[in-house]
């Protein structure tokens, strides 16, 4: 479900118990090398496309696509020609 704001996003995700949402813009191209995070993500594109690589496998993500990134686990992103923005929920 593609929430028409992040108001409306946030609101949604912390009355499901998530403990913080952000607004996550990237630039053109940018690159993130593998990494983790010590919290689960819930998250869909607003704006733009990337391609999020979790467990193996590429996933092309645009605009109201939603991911899941568990704690603990390693991936990397890649973002397109236009940058990225995605509203993600954190949960600790």
């Amino acid at each position: 479900m593609m929430d028409t704001s992040f108001d409306a996003f946030r609101a949604r995700k912390l009355k499901e118990g998530f403990d913080q949402v952000l607004e996550r813009v990237w630039a053109p191209h940018f690159s993130n090398e593998p990494h983790d995070h010590p919290f689960d993500t819930d998250a869909i594109v607003a704006q733009g496309e990337y391609w999020l690589t979790l467990g193996g496998q590429t996933l092309h993500l645009k605009v109201g696509d939603r991911f899941e990134v568990p704690r603990g686990v390693v991936h990397s992103e890649r973002y397109g020609p236009e940058g990225a923005v995605f509203w993600a929920a954190r949960k600790n």
